[in-house]
């Protein structure tokens, strides 16, 4: 009985305490992975970029429905495979190998179900975020008698709902799927990791967080061509910054 209790996982994988600045070797490391696999993450940054040009296209053809509709799949089913294709990339130059375009793919076939649990987990939360947006605008409208005043607590209000949204995202994603990859985990043991780690360095993940959206504020503002750089880029980063964060010792390496 003793053994049995003694080797039963515990419900999250336990995190380390990160010093704020930390984020920034993230980077440095991403680069560097960046540098080493140069040809495989252009690949991967192309790909990004021609999605994110069809997505501009729809948008443009069908009009706004059409664009929340392709916006949304791609980033709930799409993304999230890519991530984790690039995701082994970095685990493999970790691990002193060349880096291999066709293990990639083949890792990112082996986390399709994860993938795809994930993708729910973050459609739901997408549709809840949308429904709070509406919530808002029924119970908050903006009233054009009342103003400039009106409209700045209208956009106050829906910021502040869709900053709740935003944060469960990021922290159920923070290094769930890195986790995914490197480990032989289920998908809600690494979101409840990602969720406990965050909590647990919030400092630090603000710090990720502003690096984040600067980085990727400034791939769409080089009209998207910024991306072929920034994704992989950050993806690196955030497998290293996963493997700084996270104990996954109790749980076997994925294969591949």
């Amino acid at each position: 009985m003793s053994s049995e209790t003694s080797s039963e996982k515990p419900f999250a994988a336990p995190c380390r305490q990160l010093r704020v600045a930390e984020p920034l070797s993230w980077l440095v490391k991403g680069w560097r992975d960046f540098r080493a696999s140069l040809t495989i993450s252009l690949v991967y940054g192309l790909l990004i970029f021609a999605i994110s040009i069809a997505v501009s296209l729809l948008a443009w053809i069908f009009g706004r429905y059409m664009l929340v509709v392709a916006m949304l799949s791609g980033f709930v089913i799409i993304a999230p495979l890519l991530a984790t294709g690039l995701y082994s990339i970095s685990r493999q130059l970790e691990r002193g190998e060349q880096p291999s375009l066709p293990r990639s793919m083949a890792r990112m076939r082996h986390a399709l179900r994860d993938s795809m649990v994930y993708a729910l987990i973050l459609l739901v939360i997408f549709l809840v975020w949308v429904r709070a947006g509406a919530m808002v605008h029924v119970f908050f409208p903006v009233k054009l008698e009342h103003g400039l005043m009106s409209l700045i607590a209208f956009f106050a209000i829906g910021s502040a709902v869709g900053s709740i949204f935003a944060l469960v995202s990021f922290a159920a994603s923070a290094f769930s799927l890195p986790m995914i990859v490197d480990r032989n985990v289920d998908m809600v043991t690494a979101c409840v990791t990602s969720i406990n780690a965050v909590l647990r360095n919030k400092r630090a993940m603000l710090v990720w967080i502003g690096l984040i959206v600067s980085l990727t504020g400034l791939g769409f503002a080089t009209a998207g061509f910024g991306l072929i750089l920034v994704i992989p880029l950050l993806a690196y980063a955030t497998y290293h910054g996963y493997v700084a964060t996270i104990d996954g010792e109790q749980w076997p390496p994925s294969p591949g």
